[in-house]
């Protein structure tokens, strides 16, 4: 680090730094312990010492178990992704205004959760429910590790609960996508300008009149593949710059996905497929539950869930998981 010039690889020279430096303070403290366990075993040979070590030989023995486990898992197989800044996609399913309702609590939930965590939000684009809620509702979440915590929320969310629009009485049942892509830098994604058409239009969301009656939103589109991404804030330059966010980290997305089907055969984890056409969850209002079909976990805490206040005993289970996967991969790898 202390070479270097460029700016770009300071970045990225530090960023490998701060990954290897817990490895290497984790094997150093290993190889002192172990080092201190074999000068007990010494001692222990002392008909005088054996007494006085006895308690110590025992706390190391319970000791030493839990930091190789905890180093094995520093070295696993990573997604190399995990620390990145995430874009969040949700957007209403099947069941016309109670999904746009339910799309908007799941919106909700993971904007307390990012607060709480201390990620920065920042909405991107919103198309809104006749009844409230969103039809889509797209955002970038800044900060450290938010992809690695989130990226198993993409998938169907299944809502049951009684609509308030239900005059009767009787649960419905109605469902939302989440979609978590990581948010690709600069290096990552390069794209031809000429293999982009840029629209501006505009926007019929709410935000005064200044949105309204400006041609201040931005669709872009990228002619390779045909996907689209818009933005509809009110500064054009500012949506031009999301938008572009937006399609690198979709781009990115389209580059890991086809890179896990390849690699499905050689490990298939139940947490990780990121399929989302996949139900991974339902919550049900009546029962006050929450259940992860993928590692059938069921909680008892809807409410605190739907705060955002209680989410990591869901999100904490699905990457015990997933670490669990990825040591098995290392001992099929290297025994």
């Amino acid at each position: 680090m202390g070479a270097a010039t460029d700016g770009s690889e300071i970045v990225k020279l530090s960023k490998e730094h701060a990954e290897l430096r817990p490895v290497a303070e984790a094997v150093q403290t290993l190889a002192k312990l172990a080092a201190e366990r074999a000068e007990l075993d010494e001692m222990a040979g002392d008909p005088e010492m054996a007494a006085m070590v006895r308690d110590e030989i025992q706390a190391l023995d319970e000791k030493l178990p839990v930091l190789e486990h905890e180093l094995a898992l520093m070295l696993a197989p990573k997604d190399k992704d995990e620390n990145a800044s995430a874009i969040l996609e949700v957007r209403a399913g099947t069941g016309g205004d109670e999904a746009a309702l339910f799309a908007g609590d799941l919106f909700r939930m993971y904007q307390r959760y990012a607060v709480s965590q201390g990620w920065r939000v920042e909405v991107d684009s919103i198309s809104e429910g006749e009844m409230g809620g969103y039809k889509e509702i797209i955002a970038s979440i800044t900060g450290d590790g938010v992809f690695g915590r989130l990226k198993f929320e993409s998938g169907v969310h299944r809502v049951q609960r009684v609509p308030e629009t239900e005059a009767q009485g009787r649960i419905h049942t109605s469902a939302a996508t989440v979609a978590v892509l990581p948010e690709a830098e600069d290096v990552e994604i390069e794209i031809n300008d000429s293999d982009l058409r840029i629209d501006t239009y505009r926007s019929s969301g709410a935000g005064g009149q200044h949105v309204n009656k400006t041609d201040s939103a931005v669709r872009i589109t990228h002619l390779p593949t045909g996907v689209v991404v818009t933005s509809s804030e009110k500064s054009q330059h500012q949506n031009r710059a999301r938008a572009m966010k937006n399609l690198k980290a979709r781009l990115y997305d389209m580059q890991r996905e086809a890179l896990d089907t390849a690699r499905s055969d050689a490990r298939k984890s139940q947490v990780g497929s990121g399929d989302r056409s996949e139900r991974i969850r339902t919550y049900n209002f009546p029962q006050g539950r929450v259940t992860d079909h993928r590692i059938n976990l069921t909680l008892y805490n809807l409410a605190k869930v739907m705060e955002g206040e209680a989410l990591d005993d869901v999100i904490k289970p699905l990457i015990a998981e997933d670490q669990a996967a990825r040591l098995a991969t290392l001992e099929d790898n290297f025994g």
